[in-house]
This record gives structure tokens, sequence and C-alpha cells, in this order.
């Protein structure tokens, strides 16, 4: 039987009773940062335990948080009430074969008609679950899997439009042997759209490790993090009226802190104020519609993504082994 230290049983009473332990600091680089983030405000460990967490979605009418870990193929949900909950196993790779690597989901996001949209790493797939969000079941409907014939390498994160087409991006973090994996299809790392047709749209394959993705209220715009630490960027496109790229510009270029801390630009959010919340190294960083760094949520781990309850009151943030809550104005 496996022995609990004292300090286990010490913070899960903590928990039960509503209070969590909290790590990391808030760096406010700019005092315009007081007006979205509480000047007192903690962050919570309200999970932990996983291998890497990812792809955190809220979900407002169930007032639950769903997320991935990747490496467990498991999607877990959380209440303030019960805690984590196995949600859904397996969630991103449903074959026979035995393989290693990531093969979870890791992106989680709506479809227009409320339905869960996995980022399988495993199944090299856009896709979405065959069952009510209520009664969870590993039963998957392909949305994208292929691009001219090949197959994709390991859909990463994803969004939708206003229109409702589905923008997705595709690295080869999901493939076992990553970059070097013998059945890597596709000679680049893309970053797609489905139009309403369900045709896969190249979009752009200039970016070297496509990861998080998000678009700006009104359509206009739209962010793209590279996971590279050689190119540790956030690239912003606008959008034309056919939903295609133009323009290209860096947002932000993380590789002054990138050396020193951990993390790379990976998932990242913008609330109806335009304001970007994007993990990168050190943490998550703050900034408002046009660029400018606010401020830091600065964590010891890597953060991977994030996400906001519907009233943009509350952040989660998947953190390598930690899912994190942080109180917002």
């Amino acid at each position: 039987m496996k022995k609990f230290s004292p300090l286990f049983f010490l913070a899960l009473g903590c928990q039960a009773q509503g209070h969590y332990k909290t790590i990391g600091t808030i760096e406010r680089l700019d005092p315009a940062i007081d007006a979205i983030i509480e000047k007192d405000a903690k962050i919570e460990i309200i999970a932990e335990g996983f291998d890497w967490s990812e792809g955190p979605l809220w979900l407002e009418s169930q007032q639950l948080l769903l997320f991935s870990d990747v490496p467990a193929n498991t999607i877990y949900k959380w209440t303030e009430k019960k805690g984590k909950e196995v949600y859904l196993t397996p969630s991103g790779y449903t074959g026979t074969e035995k393989r290693g690597g990531e093969t979870g989901s890791n992106g989680l996001l709506l479809d227009p008609q409320g339905r869960l949209v996995l980022c399988q790493h495993g199944n090299r797939q856009m896709a979405r679950m065959n069952a009510p969000l209520d009664q969870p079941a590993p039963r998957f409907i392909p949305i994208a899997s292929q691009f001219q014939d090949k197959k994709l390498n390991s859909p990463n994160d994803a969004v939708f439009n206003s229109a409702g087409e589905l923008y997705f991006t595709d690295p080869p973090y999901g493939l076992e042997k990553n970059m070097k994996d013998p059945k890597k299809e596709i000679p680049f790392q893309g970053v797609y759209k489905v139009d309403p047709q369900g045709e896969v749209i190249l979009l752009t394959d200039s970016i070297s490790r496509p990861n998080g993705i998000a678009i700006f209220p009104g359509g206009k715009k739209i962010l793209i993090a590279n996971s590279d630490p050689n190119k540790p960027y956030i690239y912003q496109y606008e959008l034309d009226d056919a939903g295609t790229l133009k323009n290209a510009s860096i947002f932000f270029d993380a590789g002054s802190q990138a050396p020193s801390r951990k993390g790379l630009p990976d998932g990242l959010k913008i609330d109806s104020r335009n304001n970007v919340f994007a993990t990168g190294p050190g943490g998550v960083y703050i900034f408002d519609g046009q660029g400018k760094w606010l401020g830091r949520i600065h964590l010891e781990n890597a953060a991977s993504n994030c996400a906001l309850t519907a009233d943009e009151k509350t952040l989660f943030i998947t953190n390598d082994m930690y899912v994190l809550r942080v109180k917002m104005r």
C-alpha cells in the first residue's frame, strides 16, 4: 500500500474546506494590469499529480473545468465541490497498437452547437466527441484528419471563428519520434482551416512549431504561438474576408526570456476587452490588444495553456503537473 505523508492529508483537508496551496508571483509591469487582475490575487493549485496538463476548457453550463493530461491519454474534470475526477479515457488515442509518446488529447473547445471538440495527438486528427457533455464516451467523429491525402501530424490547439469555421495548428509533438518519426507524412508543420464543406485548407506552412491559436474579438486578427526555442515568437496575422492570413508580424518575441525560464510560447486566450493571456517562458504573459506587455503570472514550471470563465473573472492555467486558478477583476 502506498504511504502518504501527513502533509498530503493536510493538503486534502485544506482543499476540502475550499483552501488551496498557492505558488508563484504576479509581476506588474504596467499599472493597467491592476484593472485585469486583483491586487491581492493568489495563484492557487486546485489540482495536481498530472504528467503534463493541457487544453483547459471551462463549461459554464455545468460549472466545471475540463483539461487534458496528454501522456495519460485522459481528460479530467474539476469542480469546486469534488475536485478532480476522470472525465474521459481514452481521449486522444483509440488505436490497438501499443505506442509511446504524447498520445492523448491536447486542446479542447466547444463547437457552435456546444459539442466537445478535441485535438487528438494519438489519432492525429481534429475530432468531435459523439456523446453529450454530461455523459462522455470515447466515441469520436473526425472533423479533419488529412491534408491532400496525407495524414496530419498531431493537431495541438484550435479555435472557431464567428462563422463557425475551425482553425487549428499541427506541430509534431504527438508523433512518437517527433520530427524524425517515420510515420510523419507531411514535411511541414501547418496551420489549417476547415471550411463549411469540411475541406481542410492550409493557411501557412512557414511557422516551425505552430502551437497556441486565438482570434481577437471582431475576427480581424489572429495570434499563433510558435513553440520553437530558436524562434520563440507569437505571430499576429490579419484575417481577410475569406478568413485567410495576411500581413504577418511578430506580436511578441520571447527570446530574451526563453534561456533562463521554463516554457515556450504555447497556448493563449483573448478576452472580450482584447487582453491577451499567453503562456511562455516563466508563466503567463498578459498583454493589451496592441501587444503592450502589462505583466506576468510568474511560475516556476512550464505553463501550457489557460482558460477564462464566461464572466472572465477567473483564469485557469495548466502548469505541467498542476492546474491553477487566479481571480481576475
